[in-house]
């Protein structure tokens, strides 16, 4: 009789650390993700850093091309349960989408940190829903992508999540100023 103890305890150790990346970290802003005693990670971090700002600002440009060119060529970006966008150009489309709903939407970097994961970027997005066929309500949600980042130094994959049901909710009702 085989022994299947070993493969199904390695299955077992890779779809926890799989289902342990699906969520974010409990890090808040005020704890520092990187220790200081390493001056060249540190650095890297603060690289990370200021990509995490542009990235935000680049949400919030209504330039959909803007966003696509922080991830590599063939970068891909999911987000919730929607399709995977595989490439620059399937990248803008999700970024347009959000840009023609909220003309004035702004994307604020919250928190970024670095985990067995990949890298964590938590945003929080704020606008008003004018675009086509609008509810005009203004939401206020707060979400993270997990980042893995390719040779280029660039996205080559984000895995992003939000709040679909208070999302959906916050456009039927709107959230308070």
């Amino acid at each position: 009789m085989k022994n299947y103890k070993l493969p199904v305890l390695g299955f077992a150790t890779i779809l926890a650390i799989t289902i342990g990346c699906n969520q974010p970290s409990n890090k808040t802003a005020n704890e520092t993700p990187v220790d200081d005693i390493n001056t060249e990670a540190v650095l890297e971090f603060k690289k990370m850093e200021s990509f995490g700002d542009r990235y935000a600002k680049a949400w919030s440009s209504q330039q959909p091309e803007h966003v696509a060119a922080f991830f590599s060529v063939n970068g891909s970006l999911q987000v919730n349960d929607e399709p995977r966008a595989e490439g620059r150009e399937a990248i803008a489309k999700v970024a347009e989408g959000f840009m023609k709903a909220f003309p004035d939407m702004v994307v604020t970097k919250d928190v970024m940190t670095v985990t067995e994961c990949g890298i964590e970027f938590h945003w929080t997005l704020t606008g008003t829903n004018t675009g086509p066929k609008g509810t005009g309500k203004k939401i206020r949600i707060s979400g993270y992508e997990i980042w893995q980042m390719g040779t280029d130094g660039l996205i080559e994959q984000s895995d992003g999540a939000y709040d679909a049901n208070e999302y959906n909710r916050q456009l039927q009702y709107g959230v308070a100023d």
